[in-house]
């Protein structure tokens, strides 16, 4: 099968936008964003040669987690901005210009509909489904500061349980590189929920290198920022997706609160 060969066909006229947003009017300083919310393909890359049984794994998309993005946007009254389709086509998380950011191999998968790309099919999908996403992400943040608003960035993901055969023991981890306000202050905090193990930069950390969201428009443009990864099995179905919206939304309006106590928002 030819996949998308010509660029100028990557969406077609029945393809979703690239760009999901959930209660826009949210008034939270916290923005979140979702950037492997959604698993969809653009209609002429078919199953970019994949079974359903790869497109259903991390591979595609993080598990689980546009559940409690979703539910934590509506308790906290915070925007969502999240990207629906899926990493495999380009990782709405990754520097365009990585290797890993269009891959060949997803962990052990090879991906037929991936292979030979030119420059151009490449750039296509770039700026049809990156280039939106980020865009808006942009337009929001610079709306909010027009309008006196705070924004507290948070980057919501979900990781597997185990990886390359070695069982991963965190519930949860905050991810970052340069803010030192937030991330100290969340780790603090879930530490005090004293019934989870928590990952400080684990399983993942932000770098330059891997990540594009949070050093884009978090440390870019000097907010608070941090990264959030929650293990798959625990927001495999609906009532995880609600217990851990719950629980951050809980822990999030604890931070919001000593955040304001110190005029930092």
């Amino acid at each position: 099968m030819n996949y998308g060969s010509d660029p100028s066909f990557l969406l077609a006229s029945t393809d979703v936008s690239p760009v999901l947003e959930h209660n826009a009017s949210g008034r939270s300083p916290f923005l979140f964003t979702c950037d492997h919310y959604g698993r969809l393909i653009p209609s002429p890359l078919g199953d970019l040669g994949l079974p359903e049984s790869e497109l259903v794994r991390h591979i595609a998309w993080d598990v689980g987690i546009a559940g409690v993005a979703t539910q934590l946007s509506d308790r906290l009254d915070a925007h969502l901005i999240a990207q629906r389709y899926s990493r495999l086509v380009i990782d709405c998380n990754r520097p365009p210009h990585a290797a890993s950011a269009i891959p060949l191999i997803s962990e052990a998968t090879t991906v037929p509909g991936n292979e030979g790309l030119s420059r151009e099919a490449a750039e296509m999908r770039r700026a049809q489904i990156f280039d939106p996403y980020h865009r808006r992400i942009d337009e929001i943040i610079d709306a909010r500061a027009h309008q006196g608003m705070a924004t507290v960035l948070v980057s919501l993901h979900s990781f597997t349980p185990v990886y390359s055969g070695i069982a991963r023991p965190w519930h949860i981890g905050t991810l970052y590189h340069r803010d030192t306000v937030l991330p100290p202050r969340l780790l603090k905090q879930l530490r005090n929920e004293g019934d989870l193990v928590v990952g400080d930069n684990e399983p993942y950390a932000v770098s330059d290198e891997t990540d594009y969201t949070i050093p884009a428009h978090g440390e870019k443009r000097g907010l608070m920022n941090s990264g959030i990864e929650i293990r798959q099995d625990l927001i495999s179905d609906q009532a995880g997706e609600t217990a851990w919206a719950e629980r951050l939304a809980r822990v999030l309006g604890e931070i919001e609160t000593a955040l304001r106590a110190e005029a930092l928002i």
